[in-house]
């Protein structure tokens, strides 16, 4: 394991010599700086993982103007660095200041060894953790780049890298003229896949058809697939076109197959093979070329087993297979999703964006779909909250009883925020955990009630 690094930017080289006994006994590197310059200096001639800087460097100053230029520059030249303040002149409006734009936490002069350690350890977890994220981030975003810029995605929002898998397949296949299955639960967005196939394929400049077997009675499903002779059957006074005639050129996509009738299922198993099939009630062949996707949320092999589904269609249907996953086994994809639906005007707060990740979605991107056009009715300055998610209450519960999000906790109020930190000796870290909140929530009351004024 690579030793973690800290850069001490201290003028007092007591104190510097004092945190470096400290973190060399807790098994970290340091490196110290006694000046600004210096200290900007040695973040540019190597890696640092963390950096402790003092707020007054001049004699006799203790306005904290030094170590907010100092912070300012470490953040333009590292803008993930985590940087935590150390002074002996703490002022509740700076540290407010600084920790809004993006310091990791703020200490008085004398600190606590054991709390300050355990900040430390906490932030370069975090920082390693952050690392691995951006680096697996910043490669799957230029693969999906690449991707983007060869193929046609149809407007599809993903982030994860099961989502990238199976599009790459995809678009690999799209172009040969094979029939493919997509298979996956309901709501998965098969339908998606399917457009992004029909899209990226020789016929994408045909007509594509689209029939959800599963939603028509099954004494028409022929008649809507093959077509039907005037008087054919009940109530049917002209010819019907089929929608295999409509795809002839393009391609046909038969959503729900696992629910087509045997009698259907041989007709179709005779167009695959021959591209040939006659309306109902005629005479006439009629021949086509139509690319077929079909897509279930059936398993196909066991009503197979069960008699009720045609092996030899299946494997001519199934020449490709699409596994689409659902929404909770690539949860990078939901919050994308989410955004995706509510559009640009909206936001998400930090701790609806938490239960958004954390739900299981048994319903995936139809059941997230609703979800959010209804929060954006309900949602007020343009901000989408837990309230309006209308998410099962235990799902909010586990939520808030996981630490990270407060919504069925009383505010503090302003006063509260203020002694809280007064007697946290300035500890942003210490004065949320005596206020049962997390440290990002107390910062967004900090902005709420304009303590920094």
């Amino acid at each position: 394991m690579t030793t973690a690094k800290i850069l001490i930017i201290d003028d007092n080289p007591d104190i510097a010599q004092a945190l470096k006994v400290l973190f060399t006994i807790n098994g970290m590197a340091t490196e110290q700086a006694l000046t600004p310059e210096l200290g900007l200096q040695k973040l540019a001639d190597g890696e640092v993982d963390l950096v402790i800087q003092d707020m007054n460097f001049s004699a006799d100053t203790t306005s904290g103007q030094e170590g907010i230029a100092l912070f300012h520059r470490i953040r333009d030249m590292h803008p993930d660095l985590p940087i935590i303040l150390i002074t002996a002149w703490t002022a509740l409006e700076t540290a407010i200041e600084l920790v809004k734009a993006g310091a990791a936490d703020y200490l008085g002069k004398p600190w606590d060894d054991d709390k300050l350690m355990v900040t430390v350890r906490n932030l370069l977890k975090l920082g390693a953790l952050q690392r691995a994220q951006n680096e697996q981030r910043g490669h799957v975003q230029a693969k999906k780049r690449q991707l983007e810029s060869e193929f046609n995605l149809c407007g599809l929002k993903y982030q994860s890298q099961s989502m990238y898998d199976l599009l790459r397949i995809t678009t690999q296949i799209a172009h040969a003229e094979v029939s493919v299955l997509i298979t996956g639960p309901n709501g998965a967005g098969k339908e998606k896949i399917a457009e992004i196939v029909q899209a990226n394929s020789s016929c994408s400049q045909g007509p594509f058809i689209k029939v959800n077997v599963g939603a028509l009675p099954k004494d028409l499903v022929e008649a809507e697939l093959f077509g039907a002779e005037a008087g054919a059957y009940t109530g049917i006074s002209k010819r019907r076109t089929g929608r295999f005639e409509l795809a002839d050129g393009g391609t046909l996509f038969l959503d729900e197959i696992g629910n087509l009738s045997l009698d259907g299922q041989a007709k179709l198993l005779r167009v695959l093979e021959t591209g040939e099939f006659e309306r109902i009630g005629g005479s006439d062949t009629i021949r086509v070329k139509v690319r077929i996707i079909s897509a279930t949320n059936t398993d196909l092999k066991a009503a197979i087993a069960a008699g009720s589904f045609r092996e030899d269609l299946y494997y001519r249907l199934n020449v490709i297979e699409l596994a689409l996953p659902p929404l909770n086994q690539r949860r990078a994809d939901i919050l994308p999703l989410a955004r995706h639906f509510l559009g640009d005007k909206l936001q998400l707060a930090t701790c609806a964006e938490q239960i958004l990740s954390q739900y299981d979605w048994p319903g995936n991107i139809r059941q997230l779909k609703n979800v959010m056009q209804r929060a954006s009715l309900l949602c007020q300055d343009n901000l989408v909250k837990v309230a309006d998610l209308g998410l099962p209450v235990e799902v909010v519960k586990a939520a808030v009883t996981s630490g990270d999000c407060e919504t069925q906790q009383p505010e503090p109020s302003a006063e509260d925020i203020s002694q809280a930190i007064e007697e946290a000796g300035g500890v942003i870290a210490d004065a949320a955990r005596s206020l049962g909140i997390s440290r990002s929530a107390l910062y967004r009351r900090m902005k709420k009630f304009e303590l920094d004024n």
